[in-house]
């Protein structure tokens, strides 16, 4: 069964950088994502990352947000600079495309101006 675990949202300022933390466990390394989910909007895309490394983050978070794998510890990172208001939302890492089973509890990143 597979177990993903976000951590490291909290609160931060605008302007700020953020790190969130994904831990995969029960599965082999897969092609994983992020998603966040701000309050009354639908879940929506944030990045990816495939199996060798390819990654791809959306359009208006490029430049921004970068996503990254370690192997080793099978954990995926996002990193998230320059933070703004809008990017305030409950941060999900799951496979992608997601499986509706994946889903945790996120990760709820708040950024205050």
């Amino acid at each position: 069964q597979v177990q993903l675990v976000e951590s490291g949202g909290g609160l931060v300022q605008v302007g700020e950088s953020m790190r969130l933390h994904c831990a995969a466990s029960g599965t082999n390394i897969r092609a994983m994502a992020w998603y966040r989910q701000a309050p009354g909007k639908q879940r929506e895309f944030v990045a990816r990352i495939s199996i060798t490394g390819v990654t791809s983050v959306a359009n208006d978070l490029r430049g921004r947000f970068t996503i990254a794998r370690d192997y080793d510890k099978n954990t995926v990172h996002l990193q998230m600079n320059n933070l703004k208001p809008e990017d305030t939302a409950v941060y999900y890492c799951n496979t992608y495309p997601p499986q509706s089973n994946n889903w945790g509890q996120g990760t709820q990143v708040t950024v205050s101006s």
